[in-house]
């Protein structure tokens, strides 16, 4: 409480007015920086990065400009007056960088969660908090009383304070694992890795190798004992031995699918009961979209070791198929070259290869043809290909006159559903 008073005394002190001009003149020096880097960055990413933001100081640039100006100022000041205002602007100007850090880093990887809405709101309560106890004084006291709180795991001891310290070091090395890693897959792999599935991998070894770096530096920072890891090591083996067969298995045949390129995303894949277009490829798991829309989750071990028929991947064209027959007094030549024509006259149906009329059975009420076409493997709703060919088809045969085959009629006499037969010879008698 000491300190909280010399801070109270030194703000009636006559050197607070110049020394709240100090501040306001570095927070203009931030703002004008700030605003220049702004204008000369790119106008497509500039909105979306962690430097800044929709205006120019919504990211982190501007509270870090500023901090370190006032810090640089105190240094100074501190020589010749005594601080007051200074001393509270470092504080905070602390916590606004720490709360951009993490707002800027988490909504531009995870977009739109609520739970990273949720971790945000409570990493800011609890900086905000930090900076309360450094101003006014109460920061040593709140740490001595945390150390004297032991806590045991085993035959390990240890205080609250260096648990605590270990999860925010954590929380604050995963942070700026994402943000490198997403600002190296912006800015490096993006430019230099133009096949999609090659960087997707690429991205993913970045993103676990610095995060596993990052925590061994965090746990070092807070002095925990790496020589454990060796035990933990060896659990997680006989884990994934035993227990984690599959889920080791998925990640392992995540990385195949991605580094040997026999799928890619985009690719218009059919599986034993599925047939989609492949949106994303996870380490885990490979999202399918169907014709209907439905995201359909598949592990990447079935992708691995079933049988997939990848329609995109030899021409960079998909493959379709439409049924129809016909009756026999129709002629095949003449038929097959108006369904030609009346499939050709679809926009999205390509010229070349161009479409083919086939007959592939002679039936007992008609012939059996199917028309093959090719379309481009990026159109997406090949439904909606399938039914304009369709109605191209049935106008076609409705116009040119060709009958499809009639099923023949077949009439069936249940037992006892008529009357019994009479006797004429009895009835004449009768009369």
């Amino acid at each position: 409480m000491n300190e909280f008073t010399h801070l109270i005394n030194d703000l009636g002190s006559d050197s607070t007015p110049l020394e709240a001009l100090v501040l306001i003149f570095c927070l203009i020096i931030a703002l004008g920086i700030t605003k220049v880097l702004f204008k000369g960055a790119d106008p497509q990413t500039v909105k979306t990065s962690v430097w800044f933001g929709p205006r120019f100081f919504d990211g982190l640039m501007f509270p870090l400009l500023a901090l370190v100006l006032t810090f640089a100022s105190k240094e100074v000041w501190i020589h010749t007056q005594n601080e007051a205002i200074l001393k509270i602007a470092v504080p905070i100007l602390m916590a606004v960088v720490i709360i951009r850090l993490m707002a800027r880093v988490l909504s531009s990887v995870f977009p739109e969660s609520p739970a990273i809405l949720m971790l945000e709101r409570l990493v800011s309560y609890l900086v905000w908090l930090v900076a309360g106890l450094w101003i006014s004084g109460l920061l040593p006291l709140v740490v001595q009383e945390l150390e004297s709180i032991h806590l045991n795991f085993g035959h390990s001891r240890i205080d609250l304070r260096t648990l605590i310290e270990g999860v925010l070091s954590s929380g604050l090395v995963l942070v700026l694992t994402l943000w490198v890693s997403s600002a190296l897959e912006r800015e490096v792999l993006a430019k230099a890795v133009i096949d999609l599935s090659i960087r997707k991998v690429a991205t993913n070894v970045l993103r676990v190798l610095l995060s596993f770096i990052g925590l061994l530096i965090a746990l070092s920072a807070v002095g925990v004992d790496l020589t454990a890891l060796s035990v933990l090591s060896g659990g997680l083996g006989v884990g994934l031995g035993l227990g984690l067969q599959k889920l080791a298995a998925n990640y392992v045949s995540g990385f195949v699918l991605l580094l040997e390129r026999s799928i890619r995303i985009g690719d218009q894949v059919r599986i034993p009961g599925v047939e989609g277009r492949i949106t994303d490829i996870k380490t885990r798991y490979t999202l399918i979209q169907d014709a209907a829309g439905r995201e359909i989750v598949i592990p990447n071990e079935m992708m691995v070791s079933d049988r997939v028929e990848n329609l995109s991947r030899a021409f960079g064209r998909v493959l379709l198929n439409v049924n129809v027959s016909i009756d026999y007094s129709s002629s095949i030549e003449h038929v097959q070259e108006v369904l030609t024509a009346a499939c050709a006259r679809v926009e999205r149906v390509l010229a070349s290869p161009e479409p083919k009329v086939l007959v592939i059975n002679l039936g007992h009420e008609g012939a059996d043809l199917t028309i093959a076409f090719w379309v481009d493997e990026r159109e997406n709703a090949l439904v909606s290909v399938k039914s304009e060919v369709n109605v191209q088809v049935w106008e076609t045969l409705r116009k040119e006159g060709i009958a499809l085959p009639s099923a023949p009629k077949l009439i069936r006499i249940m037992e006892g559903s008529l009357p019994p037969p009479r006797d004429i010879g009895d009835k004449k008698s009768n009369v």
